[in-house]
């Protein structure tokens, strides 16, 4: 719509979002795209004036790394649209400073088929989910800079905790209480997965 008041709750939508991937060779970066190669496709590099958003430059020669402008642009969008109430989004992802840190040197591209990840993007191409982990602290900027609050920033087990979980799963039976366990256990998804929240015009404050 156009205009609305209401809640919106985005579960792994972020990081559906394309990204664009940055290489660096040690003295420039260059954006990396997409070629048709024989009868497949391959990897090109072209220079750029795109860098990633953090203040760190230790970037090592063959690092590659992703940025964000699609996600940040809708969360601009809804911002530009939601007139009263919040959002929510929950997804794995890392603040800006632990998502460019050096030990991710190669990013955070990965593809999903069959319950089995790669690396991959150009193999089986149409048959495959391709994901980024989210840079949060990209998303709550580009939220901040269309005129949202943001609520909180924290993990999904605290921010499932501290909404009430363990009260809900009191009457719950033994194989909920265990798949409730997966999205709160720090093994698991409650500390790979975060989850942040936006506000306007409403005035309340959200656990965290």
């Amino acid at each position: 719509p156009e205009a609305f008041t209401g809640v919106v709750v985005g579960n792994e939508v972020l990081d559906a979002m394309p990204v664009q991937l940055l290489a660096f060779d040690g003295q420039a970066w260059f954006e990396r795209g997409v070629v048709r190669q024989g009868g497949g496709f391959g990897w090109a590099d072209r220079p750029t004036t795109l860098r990633p958003p953090a203040e760190r430059s230790d970037f090592l020669p063959g690092a590659l790394t992703e940025i964000h402008p699609q996600a940040e642009a809708f969360v601009q969008t809804l911002a530009g649209r939601l007139q009263r109430g919040a959002a929510f989004f929950l997804d794995y992802g890392f603040p800006e400073h632990e998502y460019y840190h050096p030990q991710r040197v190669q990013g955070t591209l990965m593809c999903h088929r069959a319950h089995r990840a790669d690396g991959d993007p150009l193999a089986d191409v149409g048959h495959k989910d391709i994901t980024a982990h989210v840079n949060f602290s990209g998303v709550a900027l580009a939220g901040q800079a269309a005129g949202l609050e943001v609520l909180g920033y924290t993990s999904q087990a605290r921010c499932l905790l501290n909404c009430g979980l363990p009260a809900l799963l009191e009457q719950a039976d033994v194989r909920t209480r265990a798949d409730a366990q997966k999205l709160i256990h720090e093994h698991e998804m409650g500390e790979l997965f975060k989850a942040i929240g936006f506000a306007r015009g409403v005035s309340f404050a959200a656990p965290n």
